[in-house]
């Protein structure tokens, strides 16, 4: 099978800050290195200030990386022309002030695109986003979710093959984070590839194929949301009908614990190493319960995230 190129690459880059005061050097990004397979929703995380934005500056040609090298859509980094089929929301949107319609039409007409096809284009992007009542108004008189719409609206008018968000959604309220959800859905599924960085783990496990974690530069982590969240070695039992007080840990079965938490539901979770499942099992059988399911053991994201990037206690 021949594989395609990624659609985004970063190779062994680095990135340093020199301080203008002081003889010191700050390193944002250290060897980091990651490959963006086409027509994926590729999740990038990590805590402020681990690189992120440096990451996505440098990929867009808006900065230079002191060393390594990486291709956006098969091109070095900074090559101009290829920028037109890349459409990018920065974290902190700053706008013209025009009205929106005006807005998004300027927008995609920078990156080649004319009527017809720009004019269908604005409107569509604008009904999706629930901005068709407003399209005439100012932005100066736009909420700050309003206008993380708008920026939405400017980043897919030219139709690009890759969308960099910079937290897309952050501004916005349930309702319109769902629309947008399903909008960068619809993009996968026709084709286009997604490089997402975000806070909001909620809206990253629902919607990637993939995500990486950043910390001080360094790429910690990689991997498919099965891959990093499901705990090897670990089941997850549910069982109902338990009498009250039922515990798995016990001096014959210690290795069981730790002891079922009750959910909304009423019934009992137990996570039990996988060597002790069939124990388990027969013990909550011999108790008068009954299973319900047994699934690997899955944390949740959050966890993933502090366990590798919250500060340490040494030892």
């Amino acid at each position: 099978m021949i594989s395609m190129p990624a659609a985004l690459e970063f190779e062994n880059v680095t990135k340093e800050y020199r301080s203008l005061w002081r003889d010191e050097r700050h390193r944002a990004l250290d060897g980091f290195s990651l490959a963006v397979r086409p027509g994926e929703i590729f999740g990038f995380l990590g805590p402020n200030g681990a690189g992120k934005s440096t990451a996505i500056h440098i990929a867009l040609g808006l900065l230079r990386s002191s060393a390594g090298s990486g291709r956006l859509l098969g091109q070095r980094f900074g090559h101009a022309a290829t920028r037109r089929r890349v459409g990018f929301l920065a974290e902190n949107v700053s706008f013209y002030l025009r009205p929106a319609a005006s807005l998004v039409r300027f927008y995609g007409g920078l990156n080649g695109i004319q009527d017809p096809q720009l004019a269908r284009r604005t409107r569509e992007l604008l009904h999706q986003l629930d901005l068709d009542d407003v399209s005439s108004k100012p932005i100066s008189k736009f909420s700050r979710g309003m206008l993380q719409r708008v920026g939405l609206a400017q980043a897919l008018v030219n139709d690009p093959e890759l969308l960099v968000l910079d937290e897309p959604t952050s501004a916005l309220d349930p309702a319109a984070r769902a629309g947008v959800r399903e909008l960068l859905l619809e993009a996968r599924r026709n084709g286009k590839t997604i490089f997402l960085s975000s806070h909001l783990l909620s809206e990253i496990e629902l919607l990637c194929d993939r995500i990486g974690i950043l910390h001080r530069g360094k790429l910690v982590r990689l991997g498919t949301i099965d891959e990093l969240l499901n705990v090897k070695d670990e089941f997850e039992i549910v069982a109902r009908g338990l009498p009250p007080g039922f515990a798995l840990a016990g001096a014959d079965h210690g290795a069981l614990s730790p002891a079922g938490a009750t959910s909304s539901d009423g019934a009992s979770v137990f996570v039990v190493p996988a060597a002790s499942q069939r124990p388990a099992v027969e013990r909550i059988w011999a108790a008068g319960g009954e299973i319900v399911r047994i699934l690997p053991h899955r944390r949740s994201l959050e966890d993933l995230f502090l366990e590798l990037t919250e500060p340490r206690e040494p030892a």
